[in-house]
């Protein structure tokens, strides 16, 4: 028989956003049971670097969801355990040469309209912020907003904070509804009643709406992580090339990669980021490795002979446009999305979270949540092909 439970919302899955949308939820009083088919960061959250970026991010809605999260976190930071390991580290964005630093001026230029603080960093004076770098760089870009967490323990964290039931290992089978309107989810051990249930479940968001009779086009999108010996801290920011700003930006299927080089607490190295379209393919791709490995050494040569101890991979949940869908679903009343966030999960969770708390106590958002509504993609809004928009900082060609 199926145990049943009434309560005022249910999150499906237990990643660092669902986890933050529970904290906030509990936080307004609300009572909140959240469920998974894995275990607690089981998903894209336990595969991540645990980046918490603005610097990636140009002027517009995902940059103003990325500075509140910023906000937020050292918020969060006050309340969390250290095992979290955030670390406001900041960020260097470095450059090969001038054209690309002239890109990388206009492009900061934008995001300081927005409240981003970002110093230009002449090539001679990048080795007093990173003494491990190439020679040879034309110049960069200092992001002090920029920071790092551990991710599955920042999810795990916050659900203990939540005070939040917790299920993991139960898959959702069946989106509960009278008619058009949600009411709660059955997994094959229970029932759980609740006039509002949240999809919080990163790559398979887009099989949570189909369950509840809607639409969203989520897919993945493959990336792979490398993790060294543990060192000295020989990097002291989150350190990448430009190159990286374009790859986010591209709805490209291929692979691509560019280097994002940071050290952690506990002494590893970890060398990401690479991204394609593969389905949920998992096999090991030797070339991303290999690919990682040359970039990571050509930014820093000290690590060329450093060992890798292992690589590990998982699937960002990736929307058409490169936002992330969060808020109710006018089509299916109930229904919340807080999905599709891609490579930016982590560093987006909290104002998501507070987003979707607004929305089931009907409270002021902390910011307008119109380009993110789930809806956008009906009726040819959006981009289907996957081919998003033009990156402003141009990637090298040699």
């Amino acid at each position: 028989m199926l145990k049943r439970h009434s309560l005022d919302a249910v999150i499906i899955g237990a990643g660092v956003v669902g986890a933050a949308t529970a904290y906030y939820a509990a936080r307004a009083g609300l009572s909140v049971a959240v469920v998974d088919r894995g275990p607690v960061a089981g998903g894209t959250t336990g595969a991540g670097e645990g980046n918490l970026l603005v610097s990636d991010k140009e002027a517009g809605p995902e940059l103003d969801l990325a500075l509140l999260s910023a906000r937020l976190w050292t918020e969060l930071a006050a309340v969390l355990p250290p095992e979290t390991e955030y670390e406001p580290k900041g960020g260097l964005v470095v450059a090969p040469d001038e054209a690309t630093v002239k890109a990388l001026r206009q492009f900061a230029e934008g995001q300081r309209a927005a409240g981003v603080d970002a110093v230009e960093v002449p090539a001679h004076a990048l080795h007093d912020l990173e003494p491990h770098l190439a020679p040879g760089l034309a110049g960069g870009f200092h992001y002090r907003q920029d920071a790092q967490v551990q991710p599955a323990q920042a999810a795990a964290r916050l659900l203990a904070l939540s005070g939040a039931a917790v299920y993991p290992g139960e898959e959702v089978t069946r989106i509960l509804r009278d008619g058009e309107t949600v009411r709660g989810v059955r997994t094959p051990r229970r029932e759980l009643l609740a006039p509002a249930v949240v999809n919080a479940a990163g790559t398979w968001g887009g099989q949570i709406a189909a369950l509840a009779g809607t639409t969203l086009p989520v897919r993945p999108r493959r990336g792979f992580v490398l993790v060294t010996e543990p060192l000295p801290r020989l990097v002291r920011h989150k350190v990448y090339a430009a190159d990286y700003i374009a790859d986010v930006a591209s709805g490209s299927a291929a692979l691509q990669s560019s280097a994002v080089v940071e050290g952690t607490p506990s002494g590893p190295v970890l060398i990401g980021a690479t991204r394609e379209r593969v389905g949920f393919d998992r096999s090991l791709s030797t070339e991303a490795l290999r690919r990682l490995a040359a970039q990571a050494a050509a930014l820093f040569p000290v690590l060329a002979d450093v060992r890798v101890l292992r690589a590990y991979h998982g699937f960002r949940p990736y929307l058409p446009d490169h936002l992330p869908a969060i808020g109710p679903d006018p089509r299916r009343p109930g229904l919340l999305h807080a999905c599709g966030h891609e490579g930016a999960g982590i560093g987006l969770a909290p104002a998501t979270g507070l987003l979707i708390t607004a929305a089931l106590t009907g409270s002021v958002p902390p910011l307008p949540p119109h380009p993110f509504r789930p809806e956008r993609f009906e009726g040819g809004e959006g981009d289907e092909d996957g081919e998003g928009p033009a990156a402003t900082v141009p990637r090298r060609t040699d």
